[in-house]
């Protein structure tokens, strides 16, 4: 690229500077002068709108974001136009009840940039990545070559985990106590990063989750077809080996409404206060019935509301309704399971 090329750049952290004041005050103006995306503004007025009431609603006070940008790729697609994709991870802090708290979020956006007869770069397509409504229809496979993972060679904790053994087995007769804080510490571990034991998924939630309720000891059920149990072994031999209870949103949900005597077994409660560490909430964005996104409980909130952590979009200590996400839609039907504390 020419210097002229990447001066975009600087509306580029223009428009970082306007995200972090609009988490804080929600109404405050993103897309103007430099930063106006065609048609992105009356959108955004109302989504303010909506995050100044969902604030009011949870009682909360903002008190700053602070945010990250990564450039992924960028591209020159015509003379004065470039188009790029970043990965922006902010930090957002709030009050409740004289307890302040912090929020990770890593999200991804398509973002296009042209250079005007003035001589300057304007923002003018915003598009957000989100791979949490992918159709349920989809498998949620691997990931594909060549797709950004979220810093899987940057994020190496040293400390030991609970890796999978490569022996599996079917579920043992004896009980097992469910270590609820192991699940919300090997959550916290690895939200923003991918655990080399396991294979990484294009949609990556439900695998997240299953694998921080096994760091708690759920004993895996081992049946060797895919459609039933809950287990993994990994990519062996060109297989994937691992049930659909494992690595998708609606089969997962299902497997823990199912009746069982032994192995990882779970309540559905009526509502989010009656949820502990380690447990799971599942996201049904069109209340159709079919479930595409999970999260699990690792703190609460001043007011004793969950917060959770996910991947697909990384997340940690998130507000457990996700009314924030672009995601989230009036119809949204929520699934909480409360699983039992011996398995």
């Amino acid at each position: 690229m020419t210097a002229i090329e990447q001066n975009w750049k600087r509306t580029l952290y223009m428009y970082v500077d306007q995200c972090n004041k609009s988490k804080v005050a929600p109404e405050t103006e993103i897309y103007t002068g430099s930063l106006a995306a065609a048609g992105a503004g009356a959108g955004q007025r109302e989504r303010g709108r909506r995050l100044a009431d969902w604030y009011a609603e949870r009682e909360i006070t903002p008190r700053r974001c602070e945010t990250g940008v990564k450039v992924l790729s960028a591209v020159a697609r015509f003379p004065g136009e470039i188009s790029a994709v970043a990965e922006l991870h902010s930090a957002f802090f709030y009050e409740k009840g004289g307890i302040v708290h912090r929020e990770d979020r890593v999200e991804r956006e398509l973002l296009a940039f042209s250079y005007d007869s003035d001589g300057n770069w304007q923002l003018h397509e915003a598009e957000r990545h989100l791979p949490e409504r992918r159709s349920p229809g989809q498998f949620e496979g691997r990931l594909p070559a060549g797709m950004p993972d979220y810093g899987r060679d940057e994020y190496r904790p040293s400390l030991p985990g609970p890796l999978l053994s490569r022996k599996v087995t079917g579920i043992s007769s004896r009980e097992i106590r469910y270590r609820r804080e192991d699940a919300a510490m090997y959550a916290d571990r690895w939200w923003d990063g991918f655990n080399p034991e396991f294979e990484t998924f294009a949609v990556d939630c439900t695998n997240y989750v299953s694998q921080c309720i096994f760091a708690g000891g759920a004993p895996i059920n081992y049946t060797g077809k895919r459609e039933t149990g809950w287990w993994y072994k990994g990519y062996i031999g060109g297989r994937e080996e691992w049930s659909f209870s494992w690595a998708v949103s609606d089969s997962l949900r299902r497997y823990l409404d199912g009746e069982r005597r032994t192995g990882l077994r779970a309540e559905a409660v009526e509502s989010p206060q009656q949820l502990m560490l380690g447990d799971v909430i599942q996201y049904d964005w069109d209340g159709n019935g079919r479930f595409q996104h999970s999260t699990i409980v690792t703190a609460f909130d001043a007011g004793g509301m969950p917060l959770v952590n996910a991947h697909t979009v990384p997340s940690r200590h998130r507000y457990w309704d996700y009314k924030d996400s672009y995601a989230w839609t009036d119809r949204t039907v929520y699934r909480f399971f409360h699983i039992y504390d011996y398995l």
